[in-house]
């Protein structure tokens, strides 16, 4: 809470002898705040600061790093206490510049790590760019594995005796002996033709799967299971790069609905070469997916598949010698599963999420480790259960039997991490409201807790378990700019169903009609944007106040963390509902703050929230100005995992795909409209605001738009972030800010 705010507090509880006094002091101190603006937020990095990064444990637990400031940091669990242990200087000399926009936006987007700890704990391997280094902490050097010059590879990991590393390289997998770094590589599985990849993840499956790898060694060190992925019948998408003189193309495997998926099966082949044995999985046709894999002990695998329908989750056994494969456990939904494929397999056990009972929870399965070949899987136990979601299992010990978790179970706004036996007796591990985001030591009593609330960014703690915690980084200091903390409201939906929404008014907005308000939530599935979390997005929001608007964000039906029944009302359904909950909010808001003008409202969104944005400006004539940064504007645009998940194939659902295309609602647009898009994105292609202008055109409706040449999805970077949102600014202060009258013919 900021100083005002508590003076506001105080001068209420003390009465009105002493309000004039207060008010007095907090018009002072308004007045000594620093301004926001948009050059603030993003000239010079994140406001906050940037959060360390790649924190890992070593594997014997000794050493906690992380990157920052260009330097890897130590800290010793056991004092406390940190040191540099590879300098700013030695990480520069086995650094490179980043191929590309889309390789620097992968990296980051997808969190790839830029090193890992050799089993022995005694080495480092940096992943810089695709360049291989082996760093020795005993003597400070750093060796480059593979190749001199062009990038050695990606996915790179060590095999359990250390004594290897493996890497994609050339779309095959390779393997390279430490004790003979420089040397030849052992070329595993090398990709059988252009369309194919061998262990390498294609784009689809790692935005829509989160799959992070395709590829893993044997508890042993002497075979490697891998998924192949054969693209040949993939359609492909070409993103132009205007800015050279000759202009040029990259072609990508992009599946839309109702296209070929990747033809994908599993391949177990030795660490020294040779034939693969793929896996037979009955019952399975190629173009089903393959999410999860692993070893469930050195002679055996565990497949997990999800029908290209997405209704129903398979899990199997398979011999890594023969290829022979059995069914362990089947699960299936009406509508389609939760997208949580993580799976833990292991002495005996299988533990899993899934949300049968209508929340996602924890369930624990046994099968007999004697009879591989054969067991399937018996269900032990519900180890979860309440009006609660848990969000990700973090680490499964089978030698104490116990489960570590992170779910908002006491506060549906918050993240919490818990721990449960085998037995389900379960207790909280992180305190204080907000969101926690663990990181577990190997081995002790050690943990990492990333923590946030809705006003406080991220810090980074050392903890222990049912002990204290001691921050090791913390960011930047806000006071300065004396940053205000939204109205909390709840809001019934038609159904009755509780819809979470904040709202943030600018300081002093006192008279009936004076404030314009932009709606602004993103909308889509899975993710939950009003949280008890830090979130970037709140500075822009504090800059729109300051300039006289009042900024609502709210979650629909269709979002995240709610349940079965809330996410699937997403199910056929992308448009209807959610504007609905979007509008019965709006309404509820411009009841209960007269200040609002019902005359003046804006909206803007990202993604599937600029999607949303052309269904609002589309749909209802309420709001007079909008913002679409990077929309699907024809579902037959996006790729088949997602959307066939929520509108099945186009040949199954043709009428939805229709009506819920905002391309063919086009003509209907009411308020002005700002269209931005960046000419790279890889992800949501500029294809959809072309279509989309074309229609606008044909109907001779007035548009802006802007492209950001070569950026991707996330339009990042400080000279473009700059630009992209003073155009939000822009635009709404010249089609909101006007009296009503002067904007009648937007």
């Amino acid at each position: 809470m900021t100083r005002a705010a508590v003076l506001t507090v105080l001068a209420v509880v003390a009465g009105a002898p002493c309000c004039s006094a207060f008010a007095s002091q907090a018009a002072a101190d308004r007045e000594a705040a620093k301004p926001l603006t948009i050059e603030e937020i993003f000239a010079h990095g994140s406001l906050v600061g940037n959060p360390p990064e790649t924190v890992t444990w070593s594997p014997d637990g000794k050493h906690l790093t992380y990157l920052d400031g260009g330097e890897l940091i130590d800290l010793d669990p056991a004092s406390g206490k940190t040191h540099v242990l590879v300098s700013r200087a030695k990480l520069a000399s086995i650094s490179g510049a980043s191929d590309s926009e889309t390789d620097r936006d992968h990296r980051e987007r997808y969190n790839v790590a830029a090193y890992q700890w050799a089993p022995d704990s005694a080495h480092l391997l940096f992943d810089s760019n695709g360049r291989l280094w082996n760093y020795d902490l005993r003597t400070g050097t750093g060796v480059q594995v593979g190749f001199s010059g062009a990038a050695s590879g990606d996915d790179p990991k060590f095999s359990p005796n250390g004594e290897a590393i493996s890497f994609v390289r050339d779309h095959g997998l390779a393997v390279i002996r430490l004790r003979d770094a420089g040397g030849p590589l052992t070329v595993v599985a090398a990709a059988p033709n252009s369309s194919s990849v061998n262990g390498e993840v294609d784009w689809v499956y790692e935005e829509e799967l989160d799959t992070r790898s395709n590829y893993f060694w044997s508890p042993d060190s002497k075979s490697l299971a891998y998924l192949q992925m054969n693209e040949t019948d993939v359609p492909q998408y070409p993103i132009e790069d205007w800015i050279p003189t000759h202009a040029k193309v990259e072609m990508q495997r992009y599946p839309q609905p109702g296209d070929s998926n990747p033809d994908v099966r599993v391949g177990v082949v030795g660490a020294q070469g040779g034939k693969s044995v793929w896996v037979k999985l009955p019952s399975h046709p190629g173009q089903d997916y393959i999410p999860r894999f692993g070893w469930v002990d050195r002679k055996n695998l565990w497949i997990e598949t999800i029908t290209r329908d997405q209704k129903h989750r398979d899990l199997y056994f398979a011999d890594a010698a023969t290829g022979k494969a059995h069914p362990v456990l089947q699960l299936s939904d009406d509508n389609f599963i939760d997208d949580n494929y993580d799976v833990w397999v292991g002495d005996g056990n299988i533990v899993l999420t899934n949300w049968a009972d209508g929340h996602n929870h924890i369930y624990l399965y046994s099968y007999d480790r004697r009879n591989i070949d054969s067991t399937t899987a018996k269900p032990e136990q519900q180890l979860t259960k309440g009006d609660f979601e848990v969000s990700a299992v973090v680490r499964v010990d089978p030698g104490q039997k116990t489960i570590f978790y992170t779910s908002n179970e006491g506060g549906l706004l918050d993240l919490q991490l818990w721990q449960t036996s085998f037995e389900g007796q379960r207790k909280q591990l992180t305190s204080g409201a907000g969101h926690h985001e663990p990181n577990l030591a190997p081995a002790g009593d050690h943990f990492v807790d990333l923590h946030s609330t809705q006003m406080e960014p991220q810090s980074a703690s050392l903890c222990h378990f049912g002990g204290k915690c001691a921050v090791f980084w913390e960011t930047r200091a806000l006071e300065a700019f004396r940053l205000r903390a939204p109205e909390q409201l709840e809001v019934k939906a038609h159904d009755g169903t509780t819809l979470y929404a904040t709202l943030l008014l600018p300081e002093g907005a006192g008279s009936p009609a004076s404030v314009p308000l932009i709606v602004n939530p993103y909308g889509g599935p899975i993710p939950q944007m009003v949280a008890n979390c830090w979130d970037d997005g709140l500075l822009f929001d504090e800059v729109l106040a300051q300039h006289g608007f009042a900024v609502l964000h709210a979650d629909n039906r269709g979002t995240g963390m709610r349940g079965r029944a809330f996410a699937q009302a997403a199910y056929h359904n992308f448009g209807p509902v959610q504007l609905e909950d979007q509008l019965t909010v709006v309404d509820e808001v411009l009841k209960k703050y007269p200040q609002l003008d019902k005359n003046r409202l804006g909206w803007w969104g990202w993604s599937w929230g600029g999607t949303f944005t052309l269904y609002a400006l589309t749909h209802s004539d309420r709001f007079r100005a909008g913002v679409a940064v990077a929309p699907v504007t024809d579902w037959h645009n996006y790729d088949s995992i997602y959307t066939e998940r929520y509108l099945s194939q186009p040949s199954e659902f043709a009428q939805g795909y229709k009506d819920f295309s905002v391309v063919n609602s086009a003509a209907s647009l009411k308020g002005r409209l700002l269209l931005m898009h960046g000419t790279g994105d890889d992800n949501v292609h500029i294809e959809n605001s072309v279509q989309f202008v074309q229609k606008l055109i044909e109907a001779d409706i007035p548009y802006d738009l802007q492209i950001y040449p070569r950026k991707t999805h996330s339009i990042a970077g400080p000279d473009v972030r700059i630009h992209l949102y003073s155009r939000i600014l822009a635009q709404f202060e010249q089609y909101l800010m006007p009296p009503a009258a002067a904007g009648s013919g937007q």
